[in-house]
């Protein structure tokens, strides 16, 4: 799967001013992407507020994404859950012919045991049309992929091609990385160890800052692919205040509050999430000012 090497983002759902659907606000957020040379793009993730959307709207995104994309880019689909038969039946019934993969969150709110995260992915992994990246983020789901499971499945499900990995502990991503089987996708699910990631030889990252600036993260992914860590961290060193300050209120409070900065989309986001206070907006907006006066 190297179509999936490199930069993805995890797109928004921009909102209009009744936080319902915005189709043009969300072809300039695919548009700002390709043209700034993101190799692939997910749609209906955690960024997306895919928990917030109905059945019909995210059929709705996932119909504008295809469209707007036309085949120029990779598109990888978010499907999970804690029901097990449900998510099932999402990737039976949904059509997955225009993306490349599925990417599964593990199970949140339930806590399974290592034991029941592998029996969930495994099912999922049988019926699904496309392969599966699993969706490791501890933080979210208040349970831990352990790097043996993911090679467990890894093994055992031919299916399963990756994991995002957005655990935060790089101590965990070396170990897995250590004891990966060929070719088994580890993409950093955090900005902020995405070039670390790379450098100990991880494939790529999902990103949330990079739809915001697409040049600049690819750019610096790429460089730490090549090996070039000097300026990869040059670019890393640029960008690191603005991957804290999208986070500072939630995910995607920030990032849509940058983009609505850059004039893409508004920063409307659907409760139980809130949009950025008024100061981090200003916060935000000075970091991307300061970074277009720096030098490439």
């Amino acid at each position: 799967m190297k179509v999936l090497h490199g930069t993805g983002v995890a797109i928004v759902t921009p909102f209009d001013d009744h936080l319902k659907i915005d189709s043009e606000a969300l072809r300039k957020v695919v548009n700002h992407c390709i043209e700034g040379g993101v190799d692939y793009l997910v749609v209906l993730g955690t960024t997306g507020e895919s928990v917030t959307l109905d059945p019909g709207e995210k059929k709705e995104v996932a119909r504008l994404v295809v469209e707007v994309n036309n085949g120029r880019v990779p598109l990888v689909l978010g499907i999970g859950g804690n029901n097990t038969s449900s998510v099932a039946e999402e990737l039976r019934s949904t059509d997955l012919e225009p993306f490349t993969a599925v990417l599964s969150v593990s199970p949140y709110y339930n806590k399974p045991t290592q034991e029941g995260i592998y029996m969930h992915f495994k099912q999922l992994a049988e019926v699904s049309r496309k392969p599966l990246i699993l969706y490791n983020v501890p933080g979210r789901t208040a349970s831990n992929i352990l790097p043996d499971t993911v090679v467990r499945l890894a093994m055992e499900c031919p299916n399963i091609i990756g994991v995002k990995e957005a655990c935060g502990d790089m101590d965990q991503i070396k170990k897995l990385l250590g004891i990966i089987p060929k070719d088994f996708l580890v993409i950093s699910g955090d900005d902020i160890t995405a070039l670390p990631t790379i450098m100990a030889g991880g494939h790529g990252v999902i990103s949330v800052l990079g739809q915001a600036m697409p040049s600049e993260f690819s750019s610096m992914i790429e460089l730490g692919r090549q090996g070039q860590g000097d300026r990869s961290l040059a670019i890393h060193q640029k960008m690191k205040a603005g991957m804290a300050l999208i986070f500072e209120e939630g995910n995607p409070a920030g990032i849509k509050a940058m983009l609505e900065y850059q004039k893409i989309c508004s920063a409307g986001v659907r409760l139980p999430l809130v949009e950025a206070s008024p100061l981090l907006k200003k916060k935000i907006g000075e970091f991307v000012d300061e970074v277009l006066k720096m030098p490439a």
